[in-house]
């Protein structure tokens, strides 16, 4: 019997990298915040990490003004400058 090396024991698969649109992670903070479902079972239900979502309603939270943090435009901005930043070095 050949033994499994110490890298596939234990470690879940990588999830893929998927992209989801605004209106998508808009949708899913809505039923979170309905509150019909947990977190959790929002989650499972939509194949999503609960990571993911939680992060999703905090930004949601910070856009709407009921968390401190930089929105999510100003996050673009941010980021587009740094980008250009780079470029311009």
């Amino acid at each position: 019997m050949e033994s499994m090396g110490k890298e596939s024991m234990g470690k879940k698969k990588p999830r893929p990298r998927r992209s989801f649109t605004p209106e998508f992670k808009a949708e899913i903070v809505e039923l979170c915040q309905r509150g019909d479902r947990s977190v959790g079972q929002v989650a499972k239900d939509f194949d999503l990490t609960e990571t993911a979502v939680r992060d999703w309603i905090r930004q949601a939270e910070v856009d709407t003004g009921d968390r401190e943090g930089l929105t999510s435009s100003e996050r673009e901005e941010l980021a587009a400058l740094r980008r250009e930043n780079r470029r311009l070095r």
